[in-house]
C-alpha cells in the first residue's frame, strides 16, 4: 500500500468511527437513517453539479445497475446498524460490525477475485475470529441472562456481512468501470433516499422529532459519513481492496475508545482489549 492510499484510510478510519458516535448518540432507527441520508444527499448537489460541469464524466451503461445494488447493500446496512445501536453499547457493535467486516472482505477476495493470502493473513484472520468470541463474551453468551447481547452481537456480526459485501462491490465499481467517488457515493444516497422516502412520510411525525432533537448528530452523520467514504472509495481506484478492507478497521480501536471514554459504556476494559487484538489480526490481514 503507497502511503497515499494509508494516510487516505487513516483519515477514513477516524471519519468512520466519529460518525458512528454520533449515530450512537442519537440512537434512532429508520426516521433517523432517513434524516442523515437525505441530508447527505442535499449537501452532495451542488458538489455533483460541480464536478459535472468541471469533468464531463461518461458513466458506462453497467454504471446505473451497480450503483442500485450498492444502494441496496448499504441501505440494508444503515437499517441494521442503526437497530444493532439501539441494542447493544458503541464499544460492542461497532468492533464486531467493523472487525468481521475485513475478515469476510479478504475472504470473498480470495474466493471470488482469486487472491491468495500469505499465512500471516492466515494468523490474522485467525485473530480476528478469536477477538471477536473474547468481544461477545465466549460461551457465558449463551447463558439467558444474556439474551440482549446475542442481540446485539446478531446486529453487529451481520453489519459485518453487509459491510463486507459492498466493500467489495464498490472497490469492483470504482476500479473497473472507472466510476467518480463522489458521483458514486451520490448515487447510492439517491437510492437510499428513493427506498426509505415512502416508510419515512408514514412516520413523518418520528422525523420531525429526530430533526428537533438530533439534527446535528444526522449533520455530523453526513458529513463524516459521506467524506470517509468518497476517500475510500478514492483509494481503491488504484489499492486492492485486500489491502483497503482491513487497513481501515483501525476505525475498531478509536470507536472501541469512543464507547468506553466518551460513552462511559461498562466492560471497557475486555472491549478495548479485543478491538486492540482485532486491530492487530486487521494488520496481519494487511501485510499478509
Amino acid at each position: 500500500m503507497t502511503p497515499l492510499a494509508l494516510a487516505i484510510v487513516f483519515i477514513a478510519a477516524f471519519t468512520h468511527a466519529s460518525w458512528n458516535y454520533a449515530a450512537k448518540r442519537a440512537g434512532g432507527g429508520l426516521p433517523f437513517v432517513w434524516l442523515s441520508g437525505t441530508t447527505a444527499l442535499v449537501l452532495y448537489i451542488p458538489v455533483v453539479g460541480a464536478y459535472w460541469w468541471w469533468q464531463r464524466p461518461e458513466l458506462p451503461s453497467a454504471a446505473w445497475a451497480v450503483i442500485l445494488g450498492s444502494g441496496l447493500l448499504k441501505t440494508a446496512y444503515s437499517l441494521l446498524l442503526q437497530r444493532g445501536y439501539r441494542h447493544g453499547d458503541l464499544s460492542l457493535i461497532y468492533p464486531l460490525a467493523r472487525g468481521t467486516g475485513p475478515l469476510l472482505s479478504t475472504l470473498a477476495a480470495i474466493i471470488v477475485f482469486g487472491e491468495r493470502p500469505t499465512p500471516l493473513a492466515l494468523a490474522g484472520g485467525a485473530s480476528i475470529v478469536a477477538c471477536v468470541f473474547y468481544l461477545t463474551g465466549g460461551a457465558s453468551l449463551l447463558h439467558q441472562s444474556r439474551a440482549h447481547l446475542r442481540t446485539a452481537a446478531f446486529y453487529g456480526l451481520t453489519s459485518g456481512c453487509l459491510i463486507a459485501a459492498y466493500t467489495v462491490w464498490d472497490q469492483r465499481a470504482v476500479s473497473h468501470l472507472h466510476l467518480p467517488p463522489v458521483v458514486y457515493d451520490a448515487g447510492t444516497q439517491t437510492v437510499m433516499f428513493c427506498l426509505l422516502t415512502p416508510f419515512a412520510w408514514r412516520r413523518r411525525d418520528e422525523v420531525a422529532r429526530e430533526w428537533r432533537e438530533h439534527r446535528w448528530h444526522a449533520l455530523a452523520v453526513a458529513v463524516l459519513a459521506s467524506t470517509g467514504y468518497v476517500l475510500i472509495l478514492t483509494a481503491m481506484r488504484f489499492t486492492p481492496v485486500s489491502y483497503i478492507a482491513p487497513a481501515r478497521e483501525i476505525s475498531i480501536v478509536i470507536g472501541a475508545f469512543f464507547g468506553a471514554k466518551l460513552l462511559k459504556e461498562a466492560d471497557a476494559p475486555r472491549r478495548l482489549l479485543a478491538a486492540a487484538g482485532m486491530a492487530a489480526g486487521i494488520i496481519a490481514l494487511a501485510l499478509g
